[in-house]
């Protein structure tokens, strides 16, 4: 190797070095990993689904529950990897007042019902807040939720595709982050599965 490659290569290797150094890693950007596929430390079963880890994530598909964090959160950014199939009825409910009774009275639905009998507040919606912007359909695929709450007012965007650009309300100002498995459509249990949350507060 001649003195010029080499020094063109050692070149070539700092300013790479330079590219990884200034992309944050997930503790230097706050993101705080909850739920990575294999531990649900930091979950607390409410009700009788039957959650349980497969394949990298957790599955539910009877009964009818929530996954709650254990910690509590006010301004914060959320994204969630998740799986359903178009009959299920799921959603992440954020700033739970009452992690042992979650409601849409007690917290904020952002909703993961592909076949909501009202689907005004269907998938991609903040049940009773906003209402979805574009018709988002997650059955049978896995879907990426990114969610942010900041004081009264709320983002929502799944695959990309932003279906709350600023939804407002007072009514919670703080709590638990809950993942649910509901009551899909009459005579059809539905499959929920999350393979990823992450969270950081803002």
């Amino acid at each position: 190797m001649t003195r010029r490659s080499a020094l063109a290569l050692a070149a070539a290797m700092l300013g790479l070095a330079a590219v990884a150094s200034s992309s944050p890693s997930p503790a230097q950007s706050g993101w705080v990993t909850l739920f990575d596929g294999k531990s649900l430390d930091h979950w607390t079963p409410v009700g009788d689904a039957n959650w349980k880890l497969a394949d990298g994530a957790v599955v539910a598909d009877n009964g009818e529950g929530f996954l709650v964090s254990k910690d509590t959160y006010t301004n914060f950014e959320i994204h969630a990897e998740f799986w359903v199939s178009d009959d299920a009825n799921s959603g992440i409910f954020i700033r739970c007042e009452d992690p042992k009774s979650i409601t849409g009275k007690t917290a904020y639905e952002v909703n993961i019902f592909d076949q909501r009998p009202d689907p005004s507040y269907a998938t991609g919606a903040i049940v009773g807040v906003a209402k979805s912007a574009t018709v988002v359909k997650a059955g049978g695929k896995w879907n990426t939720y990114d969610i942010v709450a900041r004081g009264d007012h709320f983002t929502v965007t799944i695959n990309g595709v932003k279906t709350v650009a600023d939804g407002v309300d007072a009514a919670h100002k703080s709590g638990h982050i809950a993942l649910q498995y509901g009551k899909g459509v009459p005579g059809s249990k539905g499959v929920v599965k999350f393979r990823k949350v992450e969270i950081r507060s803002l």
